[in-house]
């Protein structure tokens, strides 16, 4: 049995997937979006900046309102490649210490094996007051397809894991400030989007990278009984032939320690 929680070869052969079919990018803009405006606030040009996530090739050149140059880097290589970056792998990434003074997590730190570790290359990688910001999945993310799921695992009657398990916003404020991070702020935004089926649903998530990517799963597809039971389940959870799914979106911000003067 695997160490990891995640298959990270699969993990970027499904990044990989969604950008030859077409990405879809509504959670992946809105969190850019929510980035960039808490940037401006703080009315501070930043000189080098890295981004991690690149899903689209356009959201790096939107980071140029708020820095001088961007570096682009994704765990998929096809996503890396269109941007005209390199593909990484966030907790064995060893970057050049402080070599940016601003680097955008979008996405991706919630299916990595050493989060802690990801987040002190992300420290080491930013220079003295360097701002990291981004956003991640959320603990209470995506209810509407766990139980589905979990009516199909009824058929089987075996429980197999279908979902990720994610992290709290209470814990990833502690993780950041033990990888040495300062003034750490951690929010919650709860999008609500509508389905008119579970099949719509499961095909955002195709073209998101975002399907089961954990080292113990089920290795066939659900049978007919299952997958029925799940549609209905999750159609049944629904109003007037649409259901509501939670999309939880962990945003997140912090510096490093000041230069020392002296």
């Amino acid at each position: 049995m695997s160490a990891n929680l995640f298959d990270p070869a699969l993990r970027a052969m499904r990044r990989d997937r969604a950008a030859r079919q077409g990405p879809e990018l509504f959670l992946y803009e809105r969190v850019l979006d929510d980035c960039l405006d808490r940037v401006a606030l703080m009315q501070r040009k930043f000189g080098r900046a890295l981004l991690i996530g690149c899903p689209s090739a356009d959201f790096a050149d939107q980071l140029l309102q708020v820095a001088d140059a961007v570096d682009r880097m994704d765990p998929g290589p096809v996503f890396a490649g269109a941007a005209g970056g390199t593909a990484i792998v966030e907790d064995s990434w060893e970057p050049q210490p402080g070599a940016y003074d601003l680097l955008v997590s979008i996405g991706t730190l919630d299916t990595v094996n050493d989060l802690p570790r990801a987040l002190i290359a992300s420290r080491f990688a930013l220079a003295g007051d360097g701002l990291f910001i981004g956003a991640l999945s959320g603990g209470d993310t995506l209810p509407q397809l766990r139980s589905a799921m979990r009516a199909a695992d009824e058929i089987a009657g075996t429980a197999v894991p279908h979902v990720h398990p994610r992290i709290e916003p209470a814990a990833f404020t502690g993780l950041l400030s033990a990888a040495g991070f300062e003034r750490p702020v951690v929010d919650i935004d709860r999008v609500p989007v509508s389905y008119p089926a579970l099949c719509r649903l499961i095909s955002d998530l195709r073209r998101m990278g975002a399907t089961n990517l954990l080292s113990v799963r089920a290795r066939v597809p659900l049978t007919r009984a299952q997958r029925a039971a799940a549609e209905a389940n999750f159609a049944a959870a629904g109003h007037d032939g649409r259901t509501t799914e939670i999309f939880e979106i962990v945003h997140f911000a912090a510096w490093t320690p000041g230069d020392k003067e002296g």
